[in-house]
């Protein structure tokens, strides 16, 4: 098992001790250190700056919204912060949602797993670097050749040679269909809310895209880092409360009341019937009561909060359903330390 520092997205100010956080996490022995986006900070950007203080640590995406850039853009960036970085990014792609895809980036949504597919094709044809790049689309179709364009657009050849021409790609994915074709076509799986309980129905997705014709991995080379809400503390209740309105946001909040696949993910776990009542309540304005109305068990099912022995008994529960990489949010340089400590 290792440790990722999962950043995530700026709130609605920047941080003031993430540096502090991930040269710690570089110090502790972390693997990696990953930021994110939603409709407000980049993950490129401070990706770099806090980057530009390690020297070891894995640097990664969970997520970069496919909208949000042209796959040649993202391939551009990718392989820019994979030299800078001598070779430790890891890009991490998410459809993200109709919500934000149509109403932030302007973009369409139609089609997110062909989309999906498509985009990480072209980044893998410029990474190569072995002809023009070009795609038929009918996503993103290069050159461009429809009635609005001029004619004059031609295939290309990065300028800039990879200094990997195979960066890793893993997949943010929630539903069967989108876990499944990131076993097929990327070199990792992303989850948001991870639930052992349910390693084996994770599995015979997984299984369905290592099984696809042109599959880049198996179970043993392809890496899954799942985002873990994990608190090492004597009071369980009150970390139970604090991860609960985190729960709300997404379970009932996030998306349009009809369109939330994070809230599918929580159907899929068995909870229907709370996510119903905690989108009600969340979308008529009463946050704190959708909050309050998860029941704990609902935290402990994808969350690990406890002793430390206790901890150390649940990260080998997760390990053992195929988690390779923990992704973590300490708040302090002395929480870093005290979660780096537990793969002593």
């Amino acid at each position: 098992m290792k440790l990722g520092l999962q950043l995530g997205y700026w709130g609605a100010q920047p941080p003031t001790n993430h540096r502090e956080l991930v040269q710690a996490a570089e110090r502790a022995g972390f693997d990696s250190v990953y930021t994110a986006e939603a409709w407000g900070s980049d993950a490129y950007t401070p990706l770099a700056w806090y980057g530009s203080d390690t020297e070891r640590l894995r640097l990664g995406t969970s997520v970069l919204q496919l909208s949000a850039r042209t796959p040649t853009a993202c391939a551009m960036a990718a392989l820019t912060l994979d030299h800078l970085s001598g070779g430790r990014h890891i890009v991490g792609l998410g459809v993200s949602g109709p919500q934000v895809v149509e109403g932030w980036y302007g973009q369409r949504f139609a089609k997110p797993l062909a989309r999906t597919r498509e985009y990480v094709d072209i980044m893998r044809q410029v990474w190569a670097r072995e002809a023009p790049v070009t795609s038929p689309g009918p996503h993103y179709p290069l050159p461009l050749s429809d009635e609005s364009a001029t004619g004059l657009g031609k295939p290309l050849k990065s300028i800039v040679h990879p200094l990997r021409r195979d960066i890793p790609v893993h997949l943010g994915a929630e539903g069967p269909k989108n876990i499944a074709l990131a076993a097929e076509i990327a070199d990792g799986w992303l989850p948001l809310f991870f639930t052992p309980r349910m390693a084996d129905q994770y599995n015979a997705w997984l299984d369905e895209g290592f099984a696809r014709p042109g599959a880049r991995h198996t179970r043993e080379t392809f890496e899954i880092a799942a985002v873990a809400q994990l608190v090492l503390t004597d009071d369980v209740a009150a970390a139970y409360s604090a991860i609960k309105p985190f729960l709300a946001l997404y379970m009932g909040g996030m998306g349009s009341e009809d369109t939330n696949f994070h809230a599918e993910v929580y159907r899929r776990m068995g909870y229907a019937e709370v996510v119903d009542e905690v989108t009600a309540l969340f979308r008529s304005g009463r946050k704190e009561e959708a909050a309050a109305i998860i029941p704990d068990a609902v935290v402990d099912d994808s969350a690990i909060v406890g002793d430390e022995a206790h901890v150390r008994e649940q990260m080998a529960v997760w390990e053992r359903a195929g988690v390779t990489t923990m992704l973590v949010s300490p708040g302090t340089v002395a929480e870093v330390e005290r979660l780096a400590a537990l793969l002593d």
